[in-house]
């Protein structure tokens, strides 16, 4: 690029290829002192958007010097190509540079609001939606795909009792350990089966076995849906007349709700035996004195109730997880990004409902 002085005006001659490559080479303009500028595209071979995207960046820095611009003998290919970067060049300065306000904050705060609360409403018309097929299926059981049930059983609680059981047997073992020493100082050991037995039975087992199934389990069937809608398998079926409400979620949702008590069964007994472990090797507690002292200290409704809690956190992370398998769109990227949100939506509404559970059952007294 040539500069030439002409009076009062400073014209810039742009000649050859301005491209991404001769873009990066090029070292920072030198601003004039004459306020009128001119860019001579008279001579100018060719350029792409790295080299629009230059000037327009040129450009925008001399107007808010006070500079005055302008462009000649610019060709009508490339005239069109800097009118389509220029409209989204200005789009894209002026929702990154200017200045954040408190009203925007309050509107983008506003619209997130509008958004969660239309997001709720289309997961309770969609909860809706599945014990409405819940209900029509049991009136008629032959529509429950029962192979499909089988599987989604195996494959997202059968195979995951493995990881559950050794992560059980880790926090039973965790706790019991930090229970141990504390209650050593006050003689009080053999209160670590009160406190073990209760902790896990009531919250921890159940609480884990909802945390590994969402995060395993939950992005699978995200995935799953995702995948059907990209391939289009989900319109094939509905052209061929099968309700995905029947056909694809009501098996996984059904799987996962009737499988979690019996995985919270197997984490009850893993987190108890870690407790068992501890005990005996840290506060000499044998097994047949920690098993007797269960049978006194913990209470049938604190495994009733970790029990209940299983079943409909199962339903909640199946549902999530279907839920957002359907906003997938048919892009590759677009499954990473809902898998992700169904695995971070299921373990924080397993974790608010555990909660809620808590606080009202101790409101009610059990």
């Amino acid at each position: 690029m040539i500069k030439d002085i002409k009076n009062q005006e400073c014209v810039f001659s742009v000649f050859g290829i301005w491209d991404k490559t001769s873009v990066g080479k090029l070292e920072k303009l030198d601003f004039p002192t004459q306020k009128n500028i001119i860019f001579d595209f008279a001579n100018l071979d060719f350029i792409d958007t790295a080299g629009i995207r230059y000037f327009l960046a040129l450009e925008n820095e001399l107007k808010q010097k006070g500079f005055e611009f302008s462009r000649v003998n610019l060709k009508s290919e490339h005239a069109k190509l800097f009118e389509l970067c220029q409209k989204h060049y200005k789009s894209f300065h002026n929702s990154h540079e200017n200045k954040k306000t408190i009203k925007d904050f309050f509107e983008n705060l506003g619209k997130k609001v509008v958004e969660s609360f239309a997001l709720l409403v289309q997961f309770l018309n969609f909860i809706g939606l599945i014990i409405y097929t819940c209900f029509k299926t049991l009136l008629n059981p032959k529509k429950l795909r029962f192979r499909a049930f089988l599987y989604h059983v195996e494959n997202s609680a059968i195979n995951a009792l493995p990881i559950i059981m050794l992560t059980s047997l880790l926090v039973g073992v965790v706790l019991a350990y930090q229970a141990a020493y504390q209650l050593a100082q006050f003689g009080a050991n053999i209160y670590i089966v009160d406190l073990m037995g209760i902790s896990a039975t009531r919250e921890l087992a159940p609480l884990i076995s909802a945390i590994v199934i969402a995060g395993r389990s939950a992005s699978s069937y995200t995935a799953q849906i995702g995948v059907m809608k990209l391939t289009d398998e989900i319109d094939a079926m509905k052209t061929m007349g099968f309700k995905e409400s029947e056909f694809i979620i009501l098996p996984r949702v059904l799987a996962l709700a009737l499988a979690m008590p019996l995985v919270v069964i197997v984490a009850d007994i893993l987190s108890i035996i870690g407790g068992i472990v501890v005990a005996w090797f840290s506060l000499e507690i044998s097994a047949s004195e920690f098993m007797s002292r269960f049978k006194e200290a913990v209470e049938l409704k604190h495994i009733i109730i970790g029990l209940i809690k299983a079943p409909i956190f199962g339903f909640l992370i199946a549902s999530i997880a279907c839920f957002r398998g359907f906003f997938v769109q048919k892009t590759t990227e677009s499954i990473g990004v809902y898998t992700t949100k169904s695995v971070v939506n299921a373990i924080f509404w397993v974790i608010a409902f555990d909660a809620i559970f808590s606080v009202f059952l101790t409101k009610a007294g059990f």
